[in-house]
């Protein structure tokens, strides 16, 4: 396993590059090199924690049928391509892009290079290639528990919820939060933050602080690092965790935590580059394929932690659904109609918020 991070990366690479190339022929034998990228650091104990792990899965999977290195703290936009086409150019040819904003420059790379294999997270954009497929976690599933419990702790019946950019993932967390919250309280609001970033503890921080001061008493999140659960530990509000167990971080007042679990799929997309069976098809998996879950529910009364459960249940048995219609936008508008679910597609390229919401998309 190599550990690197942008700069060190780029300028071994590049020094690299100025050695005289000598041909060789890969063997049956020859391990695959697999290279992934991150947006934050992998010790930010919520997304890229997460995926880190899902790579040691595999790793331990694979054995020696696999090399793998990552690049840490790599920055959404041109910087992205640039760690992308030094990965290719140091002999990986199996690339997880592991953030949304990588999905341009992961597009780019699948056209430039035919001969590699690229899996987006979060992305939808496909390479004529075909050699690039998005994957992505059905994040709202947990969301959904977060709200039912977070309306049952609620004395105000206001929750909050801090965003990181106004994307399909977060508003589909946002809302699914949401509609569960007034499953309990129909009178329930949902205030929301966008801060604009996925790792920043100082921004985060401040923005849980602000939504406690506007009279929120029980939060969750969707960014990268614990910063909102230590805050909410220091107030004494109710919290949710994202990404990976931040219970360490609020030992009293972390209910629970959304589990990213990738080390499944990483495995079975690894393995099928190495067996030479890997096809474009896109993957959305969720509690039922083990690939959410929800770390243990604490110090919460017996009805609510029974009341989750059983929406996680749910979930695994197909008996539960928080995008079952009739649901309202804000405005009053009728998107889901009733009897009607929404569509995998309808999630995933969600634009709107439920009524319940307090705050706006960005324009």
């Amino acid at each position: 396993m190599i550990k690197l991070n942008r700069r060190n990366f780029i300028g071994g690479a590049a020094a690299a590059a100025s050695l005289p190339m000598m041909a060789s022929k890969a063997t049956a034998a020859d391990p695959l090199k697999v290279g992934y990228i991150y947006v934050g650091p992998i010790n930010d104990g919520g997304w890229n924690t997460a995926h880190e792990a899902g790579r040691q899965q595999m790793l331990k999977a694979l054995g020696d049928k696999v090399q793998s290195q990552y690049v840490e703290n790599v920055p959404e936009g041109p910087d992205a391509e640039r760690v992308l086409r030094d990965l290719y150019n140091q002999g990986n040819r199996l690339l997880y892009a592991t953030s949304f904003g990588f999905m341009d420059s992961a597009v780019k790379v699948a056209q430039a290079y035919p001969d590699v294999t690229v899996e987006m997270c979060t992305g939808f954009k496909p390479s004529s290639n075909n050699n690039l497929s998005n994957y992505n976690i059905r994040f709202h599933q947990a969301r959904s528990i977060f709200g039912t419990m977070a309306a049952m702790l609620s004395k105000t019946g206001v929750g909050a919820y801090l965003g990181t950019y106004p994307v399909p993932e977060v508003i589909s967390g946002i809302n699914s939060f949401t509609i569960a919250a007034r499953k309990v309280n129909p009178n329930w609001k949902t205030k929301i933050i966008w801060i604009n970033t996925w790792f920043d503890p100082a921004k985060e921080a401040d923005a849980a602080r602000a939504l406690i001061d506007q009279g929120a008493d029980v939060m969750t999140q969707h960014t990268d690092s614990p910063a909102a659960v230590q805050v909410c530990e220091s107030k004494g509000v109710p919290t949710f965790g994202q990404g990976s167990d931040q219970s360490q971080f609020g030992p009293t007042m972390c209910k629970s935590s959304s589990l990213d679990l990738w080390g499944a799929f990483y495995t079975q997309r690894t393995k099928a580059k190495v067996d030479g069976t890997w096809k474009p098809e896109d993957t959305y998996w969720g509690f039922k394929e083990g690939a959410i879950d929800i770390a243990p529910i604490v110090h919460v009364p017996d009805d609510v932690k029974a009341a989750g459960e059983k929406i996680k249940q749910g979930w695994i048995d197909g008996t539960y659904d928080c995008y079952a219609g009739p649901i309202k936008d804000q405005a009053g508008n009728i998107k889901i109609a009733d009897g009607a679910h929404a569509t995998d597609g309808d999630i995933l390229g969600m634009n709107w918020l439920v009524e319940g919401v307090d705050g706006s998309l960005p324009s």
